[in-house]
């Protein structure tokens, strides 16, 4: 089999396979390993809101048959286990059909989650964000979201009125706070001069080694604004994945996990930053949540900064 038809999991085995015939790397995966027994839960604090996991699961291709259903929730309730309980959705993900395989993994267990849907920018006239949201819930099986985004934005002028809806379904507890996903810098500045605008959570939008454009202003404008950022596709995206980059594999040796981690730990390096990564398998779920526990070494940083400039 060609080095392009591996899958992540098998790919990056046989890397760390070879990296660890070495004796000294050896030493090193070991010394990891007992460090990620004793690591501290990695978390993120939303502005007015609480720490949720720096680490979540990505939704957007679940219950579409890419997988078998219950393989898809038994991944899900893997990483839930594991300290990854914030789940994204979106009504719109499989017309629906992710936030219906989503329910039944929350019920029983909705406490324990974090949970993320969106709605979409041609629903937000008149009383569309409010039956937007109705119908999610209905999917999910649940009276209230931990965090609503709009998944899309929309323009300017209309900003005022999606915070007004927003904070109505937030006075109303069918929402616990709200954000918005893919808006760039000048629409941010746009969205906090209206009225409640400061009270957005968060910015979903594209973050990875391969993928830095936000590092150019959005990141530091939401450093400096104390919003946290959502980074979705952290490995790259299904067409540009990272994990089968040499410097990752090798990094991931060293640190007896696999390249996927790594470049998740890269990823939530800073701390204001939450990735969710997709998985449909438990396999590699638990790849992805070895990230928690892997802190990277200054000369590491400088090895990925080399292998993936800014």
């Amino acid at each position: 089999m060609s080095q392009s038809q591996l899958s992540r999991r098998e790919f990056a085995v046989r890397c760390a396979a070879f990296a660890l015939s070495w004796p000294a790397l050896r030493a090193l995966a070991r010394e990891a390993g007992a460090a990620a027994a004793s690591a501290p839960a990695r978390t993120v604090r939303l502005p007015e809101g609480p720490a949720v996991p720096a680490l979540g699961q990505g939704c957007w291709h679940l219950g579409q048959g890419r997988h078998p259903a219950a393989v898809e929730e038994e991944a899900l309730r893997t990483g839930i286990s594991l300290g990854m309980s914030l789940l994204d959705t979106s009504g719109n993900y499989g017309h629906g059909r992710s936030e219906e395989l989503l329910s039944h993994v929350l019920a029983g267990d909705r406490e324990r989650i974090f949970l993320v849907s969106k709605v979409e920018g041609d629903e937000i006239d008149g009383d569309g964000i409010a039956r937007a949201c109705a119908a999610s819930l209905s999917r999910l099986g649940t009276d209230y979201l931990d965090l609503y985004l709009l998944h899309w934005p929309v323009p300017s002028a209309k900003f005022a009125g999606v915070v007004a809806a927003f904070e109505q379904l937030r006075a109303a507890k069918k929402i616990r706070a709200w954000g918005v996903s893919n808006f760039s810098v000048s629409q941010m500045d746009d969205l906090l001069k209206v009225p409640d605008g400061h009270r957005c959570a968060t910015n979903q939008v594209p973050y990875s080694l391969n993928n830095r454009r936000i590092e150019r202003d959005l990141l530091p404008w939401c450093q400096q604004h104390h919003m946290p950022v959502m980074a979705y596709s952290p490995l790259g995206g299904d067409k540009n994945l990272v994990i089968k980059d040499r410097t990752l594999a090798q990094i991931g040796a060293a640190h007896g996990c696999s390249a996927a981690a790594v470049a998740l730990a890269w990823v939530i390096r800073g701390g204001n930053v939450i990735a969710i990564p997709e998985a449909g398998s438990p396999e590699h779920v638990r790849e992805d949540a070895a990230a928690l526990s892997v802190a990277l070494t200054p000369e590491e940083l400088k090895s990925l900064d080399a292998a993936f400039p800014a």
